[in-house]
């Protein structure tokens, strides 16, 4: 866990590099806990200040956590979405450092609905809602593994590949059914309808890959982070309105 944790969280271990990170993958459903647990500590304070706020610093707790990594990917995406052309040519998109429109409006539709989500999450319970967030952090991984484990990188150069590589046999199997049970913990004491929420990182996941394969010509790093950012939207607006 601690090559996992080096790639991709900002907590302070010892670093690891990408084919190090990529031996560990299966296991990446569970760095969501280590993620998600800032944000959902902030969310206790929505006991004593306006859940608004509450729900707003504890998503840019989460955001922090994880380096704003994958809300990067966000941005290139949303750049490279917009784009009328062959895959090849949004490909370029996705590596180009500006940021367009496409990107601004990327992040307004991914995060400000996950804000109002958790706010009302908040409001009606402060200690559901932390619990909510965790299992988004978790779902947020579970989706990334999925679409790793299905999804095919659009050139061998993609940062996706070397964990699209380790994949295989028993690594493949442990972290399909991780992917699948991981948030479960968090989702059940929230209540009955909520555990539903769990297919949320499944079918997010194939749609990305279906999309990313059409866009694309495969999946890359920006398509994988993207797909968790949004699958965490999905989990805590299903959740919202569950409550």
């Amino acid at each position: 866990m601690r090559d996992l944790l080096s790639f991709f969280t900002l907590l302070p271990v010892r670093g690891a590099s990408l084919e190090q990170a990529a031996r560990e993958v299966h296991l990446l459903p569970l760095v969501g806990v280590a993620t998600g647990l800032p944000g959902a500590i902030l969310l206790l304070s929505g006991y004593f200040v306006p859940a608004g706020v509450a729900a707003t610093l504890a998503l840019g707790a989460v955001l922090v956590a994880a380096g704003l990594h994958h809300s990067d990917g966000v941005l290139d995406i949303g750049d490279a979405l917009m784009v009328r052309g062959s895959p090849e040519r949004r490909r370029e998109v996705l590596r180009d450092t500006r940021v367009g429109i496409g990107g601004i409006g990327a992040l307004f539709l991914i995060y400000a609905p996950a804000v109002a989500a958790l706010a009302a999450l908040c409001a009606a319970s402060p200690g559901r809602a932390a619990l909510a967030l965790l299992a988004g952090e978790v779902s947020v991984r579970s989706a990334m593994l999925l679409t790793l484990a299905f999804g095919e990188p659009a050139d061998a150069g993609s940062s996706s590949a070397p964990f699209v590589r380790t994949l295989w046999g028993p690594h493949h199997t442990f972290g399909m059914v991780l992917a699948l049970v991981a948030p479960l913990p968090f989702l059940l004491p929230i209540g009955l309808p909520a555990p539903f929420a769990v297919f949320a990182a499944p079918l997010i996941a194939v749609v990305s890959v279906r999309v990313a394969g059409g866009a694309f010509g495969g999946i890359g790093g920006d398509v994988v982070g993207t797909t968790g950012e949004v699958c965490r939207t999905v989990v805590l607006i299903t959740l919202s309105a569950m409550m």
